[in-house]
């Protein structure tokens, strides 16, 4: 077949639409679970929602008036994944329940061999579209395996487990923990939060979208359209600030301002006062984690930690709570993608061995050793909105499809050079930024200490640099001449006229 993707998330349901608007048919979507979604399927923890505005977090040919907060919640993004999906008809390419087991390129026969549980698939094209939040991080703490209570990680939440009148011990503060706290500490009889580093938390300006302003959305999309296109300026303005430490602190004085309303506790507001400039990390929004942590029955534990017993969690600095469960927020493989094990590509590497800890892409989409191999979400293309590079990705791997029908190309494939050459503006460019020497150590940063995450630019300059594909920068290959019939009484330039006739 011509294209096979990987994932049936946001980034894979969107290359599917882009392809069959391409006239493109003969693809496949694998996704190894029940139903599309990805992230929105698999994260259903309480209080779950998305902390990119409404107007931004939906595809720019596929507008939706619909949202019921200026924040969506899960539910609803979930169901307009799936809505957009039916509408544009990529159901009929997909296969559930078939999880990837292997991609091997073929160099003999210039395709890619993919092993699932449901059998093996071949294509032309490989398309890559398992996404960063997808693989929960599970910390491998001592004594974990002796603990006799109930332990889940919040992307894989127990809903079967009643956390009524519980002791819960929450590990980690990042995006998914501040809107969990809020609503199990309703029921838990205790909830103790387990800090290992403040993050910066923003008010979140999260009203209801009213029923008079999603008709108007409906009766006039110039609308929508335009609200969308302000919130980018406003995404933009943010972006080039990382890039000046000192433009972020009227936003770091904002967030200092919202934690002294909320806390007025001078001991546990110090303990949530972070240390490194804002951006650094992840920023979080929240209306409602602050003031969870100052309800009789939550601790905030300002230390990591360090040992699990049978029935207790014990921190660095020697705290120990009495627990019956155990949920950690900490978080995704965002650097160290699973799927790279899987993927193998020229030399018979995989992914993983190729990068060897530090991710590292064309123009974040392709990598050199693997022909064929599109990713999206790959290394350094990490900006505020995801359907922003989900949709320049995609419209630069179907031109390169389409310029490969075009010319008769049987591979194309990123020279070494022109990869590395382009990284090394990426790194440069990130030196000085916040996400590089914001005094912090995010998930921006893999396991070798190198940003692999981060486009250090615009969005505007991404969707430029993925306008269109650039067949300079790689090595290509052409397709085989149909095999000749053999000749019979006559010579093999008349079987070549033969052929060409016939």
């Amino acid at each position: 077949m011509r294209a096979a993707i990987v994932g049936g998330g946001f980034a894979g349901v969107g290359a599917a639409i882009k392809l069959r608007e391409a006239g493109i048919e003969d693809f496949v979507l694998l996704e190894k679970a029940d139903r599309l979604g990805g992230t929105w399927r698999d994260n259903t923890y309480p209080g779950c929602g998305c902390d990119v505005p409404s107007t931004l977090y939906s595809y720019s040919f596929a507008p939706n008036p619909e949202w019921s907060r200026v924040f969506a919640r899960r539910a609803e993004i979930q169901d307009y994944l799936e809505d957009t999906a039916e509408r544009y008809g990529v159901p009929q390419h997909v296969r559930t329940g078939t999880e990837l087991l292997e991609a091997s390129w073929d160099d003999a026969g210039r395709r890619w061999i993919l092993d699932t549980t449901t059998g093996r698939y071949t294509a032309n094209a490989l398309i890559v579209g398992a996404g960063p939040l997808h693989e929960p991080i599970v910390p491998d703490l001592p004594g974990l395996e002796s603990f006799r209570g109930k332990v889940f990680h919040s992307g894989r939440w127990d809903h079967s487990h009643d956390l009524t009148g519980k002791r819960v011990a929450v590990v980690g503060t990042g995006a998914s923990a501040v809107q969990f706290v809020p609503h199990i500490r309703r029921e838990a009889a205790s909830v103790h939060v387990f800090q290992r580093t403040p993050a910066w938390v923003l008010p979140k300006f999260d009203p209801k979208i009213s029923d008079r302003w999603k008709a108007a959305f409906r009766r006039f999309p110039l609308l929508l359209r335009v609200a969308r296109a302000a919130m980018w300026c406003w995404m933009e303005g943010l972006t080039a600030a990382a890039h000046h430490p000192r433009a972020v602190r009227p936003a770091e004085l904002y967030g200092l301002q919202h934690l002294r309303r909320a806390v007025p506790d001078p001991e546990l507001r110090r303990a949530l006062t972070p240390s490194f400039t804002l951006g650094c990390k992840r920023i979080l929004l929240s209306n409602s984690f602050y003031r969870a942590l100052r309800k009789p029955n939550v601790e905030l534990v300002p230390s990591a930690v360090s040992e699990v017993r049978s029935g207790s969690v014990v921190t660095a600095n020697g705290v120990e709570r009495e627990v019956d469960t155990i949920i950690f927020g900490t978080g995704f493989h965002i650097t160290d993608l699973p799927i790279a094990d899987r993927i193998r590509g020229r030399t018979g590497r995989s992914l993983a061995e190729t990068w060897n800890g530090s991710p590292e892409a064309y123009k974040g989409t392709t990598v050199a050793g693997f022909p064929n191999a599109f990713m999206l979400f790959g290394p350094n293309i990490g900006v505020i909105s995801a359907f922003a590079l989900i949709e320049a990705q995609v419209k630069y791997v179907v031109d390169a499809l389409r310029m490969m029908d075009e010319r008769e190309l049987a591979t194309v494939e990123v020279r070494r050079e022109v990869q590395a050459a382009f990284n090394e503006r990426v790194q440069r460019s990130l030196q000085g930024t916040v996400w590089n020497a914001g005094g912090c150590q995010s998930y921006y940063l893999d396991a070798n200490g190198r940003n692999s995450t981060v486009w250090p630019w615009s969005v505007m300059r991404l969707r430029w640099a993925l306008r269109r594909f650039d067949p300079d920068g790689y090595l290509t290959e052409k397709a085989p001449m149909p095999a000749l019939p053999p000749a019979v009484n006559g010579s093999r330039e008349d079987a070549r006229a033969a052929s060409v006739v016939s």
